[in-house]
């Protein structure tokens, strides 16, 4: 068979980011740009996954994961050693996996707990960003932002080798935290998420 002819083994995953990225409804003018931008990323066939660090290919995908406890509602953030900022647990996904999946292994790994999808998202992102990293060789991240359900007190440890330290911060207390110490998009997700906690209906488990 002809190498034109050869099935593209990225197909089948990238349709479904496609349709992840497409049902995101975006929050403002900001999501709705960097909804476009993915979906021309995804669509113009480009490398979608990171192969090789820190930066290659220039720009890649990454799942973010906002632990929330629903009890006190505080939300996670650590403190993450190259970036230098207070973000959300999270990591890239590997080659064709499905970015849940991503979600589940990365929460494992960093924080030492299972991946339970809040009810009021399911196991689907929430928000989408694309941002320039501030690292000394910078790239763009494609970051989809999922919302996890989590007690506190389940959370004893954290990745050493990743992150300085954790904190539990109120949805209020991250708004009121400077823009310049966290993710640049972390104060429009914590608006985004309270929007949508106001307006939806937990739906059925996935």
């Amino acid at each position: 068979m002809p190498a034109t002819d050869q099935p593209d083994p990225t197909h089948r995953p990238r349709a479904h980011l496609l349709e992840l990225v497409g049902a995101i409804a975006p929050w403002d003018a900001l999501e709705r740009t960097h909804l476009t931008t993915a979906t021309r990323w995804l669509a113009g066939g480009a490398p979608v996954y990171r192969v090789r660090k820190p930066d290659a290919p220039a720009t890649h995908l990454v799942c973010y994961f906002v632990v929330r406890d629903d009890r006190s509602g505080r939300l996670l953030l650590v403190a993450h050693r190259k970036a230098g900022l207070w973000l959300p647990a999270g990591g890239h996904v590997e080659p064709g996996e499905d970015p849940w999946a991503t979600v589940v292994r990365e929460c494992r790994e960093e924080l030492g707990i299972g991946a339970v999808a809040s009810p009021v998202t399911g196991e689907r992102p929430l928000f989408l960003s694309v941002t320039p990293t501030r690292e000394r060789r910078p790239h763009t991240d494609v970051s989809l932002w999922y919302l996890l359900d989590a007690d506190a007190g389940t959370v004893t440890s954290y990745d050493e080798g990743e992150f300085d330290a954790i904190r539990w911060l109120t949805e209020e207390q991250v708004l009121q935290e400077p823009g310049e110490l966290l993710d640049p998009h972390m104060h429009r997700f914590v608006r985004k998420l309270r929007h949508t906690r106001a307006t939806r209906r937990p739906g059925p488990p996935e």
